[in-house]
């Protein structure tokens, strides 16, 4: 059996399951399914999975099993009856949790022999494979190493260390960026929008500053490790009066304002606590604040 045939399960077939096993099928990599609601398999099975009858026999039937579950909770409910089979397993789990419960999940399917790499992937369901996807991985390298040529299937596999945890606070870090993002441009489509202007004719400069805030994410990086944040060309009494300004504008057009009145926030506390001078890196202080 070469590298590229090595068997694979994959538990869990919402869109995100389903495209990782089309992509492992179109690899050459004989797939076992396993899902709750049994019908998501059927058109997977057509297209050449083996769809088991239960997680032990899913389990059984390759070294490794990739999860897409909603949580770290589902693992348990789904594996915790298929506890003999785990024994020599890898186990994948793409799913999102948090840190500490990844590491809880490390112990306890080490307890029953198996080796966690909690991943997190970085597209969307129809970029898994594509050219530019990326994993992030966090767990034993030799697990990785040993299922790297099959995990290269889904993407770039990013590993991050040995601490299972770093791959979820990876994830969900660039998750952070990208869900406010998109929180934002739809609070910015609602504000143009209040004055009759088509979300559509302000995509082009939403483009424009997503890009133009990318710029300055090496310099954020420097004031956040280095902890100094030099007021010269922004302040954070600067930034704050636009904030509350976006606030107003809001409140005025009639819309939503949590999110701006939340920024807002960071910017009136940073400033209370004695950085209105400093860059708007400075709100680092705040968030950071249990550090």
């Amino acid at each position: 059996m070469t590298t590229n045939e090595k068997p694979v399960t994959v538990i869990g077939l919402g869109p995100m399951g389903q495209a990782m096993v089309r992509k492992f099928l179109a690899a050459g990599h004989p797939t076992t399914v396993w899902n709750r609601t049994p019908s998501r398999a059927d058109a997977l099975v057509e297209e050449g999975a083996v769809r088991a009858a239960s997680p032990a026999e899913a389990v059984a039937a390759s070294e490794l099993v990739v999860l897409s579950l909603t949580d770290y909770q589902a693992m348990y409910d789904i594996l915790g009856r298929s506890e003999d089979a785990l024994a020599g397993r890898v186990v994948a789990n793409l799913s999102s949790d948090s840190p500490e419960k990844t590491r809880e999940a490390a112990a306890w399917l080490a307890e029953r022999g198996a080796q966690l790499l909690a991943g997190g992937v970085m597209v969307p369901p129809p970029m898994v494979g594509e050219e530019g996807a990326y994993v992030f991985y966090s767990g034993p390298r030799e697990a990785l190493d040993a299922h790297e040529p099959t995990l290269r299937v889904l993407g770039r596999p990013d590993y991050r260390g040995t601490d299972p945890a770093l791959a979820q606070l990876f994830y969900q870090s660039l998750l952070a960026v990208f869900l406010t993002a998109l929180a934002a441009e739809l609070q910015a489509a609602a504000l143009v929008g209040s004055a009759g202007v088509s979300a559509k004719e302000l995509a082009p400069y939403v483009r424009e500053t997503l890009e133009l805030a990318a710029v300055y994410a090496d310099e954020t990086a420097r004031d956040v490790d280095t902890r100094t944040y030099p007021g010269d060309l922004s302040t954070a009494t600067m930034m704050g009066a636009t904030a509350d300004h976006i606030v107003a504008a809001s409140t005025a057009a009639g819309l939503d304002t949590a999110l701006p009145e939340a920024v807002k926030s960071l910017y009136d506390r940073a400033v209370a606590a004695g950085h209105g001078n400093e860059n708007w890196t400075s709100l680092y202080e705040v968030v950071a604040r249990t550090r």
